[in-house]
């Protein structure tokens, strides 16, 4: 049995959440980085706010890829059921929703930069 992060990253489409995963990772380390070495001339700072920025985005448009194959696959098929339509909105959700994550804690580093600097 997998554990449950791995099947959530492999459920939400490795295209779209391996992106998000490492996107995460640089922006732990460039938080630490500065936290440690100090971060003067807010770049840092700046180049977490874009990755942070970019991470939500890159999130949206896998969700709204998948809604697409989705719901092509829908108007192909005759009959539906309730749990398959879930299981294929929660699957769709995943993307966004690491997006997200991504994106707080980026930006919950970047107030504490912030706050260090003052």
């Amino acid at each position: 049995m997998k554990p449950l992060f791995s099947n959530l990253l492999s459920d939400g489409g490795p295209l779209f959440m391996y992106p998000l995963l490492i996107l995460l990772i640089v922006c732990v380390v460039l938080i630490i980085k500065a936290f440690v070495k100090g971060d003067p001339d807010d770049r840092s700072r700046k180049l977490v706010g874009s990755i942070s920025l970019f991470a939500l985005v890159w999130g949206f448009l896998g969700h709204l890829i998948g809604l697409i194959g989705a719901l092509d696959a829908i108007s192909i098929a005759n009959d539906v059921s309730n749990g398959v339509l879930a299981i294929g909105l929660k699957i769709g959700l995943l993307s966004p929703t690491f997006g997200m994550v991504v994106f707080l804690i980026a930006r919950a580093g970047m107030i504490g930069l912030q706050l260090k600097k003052k």
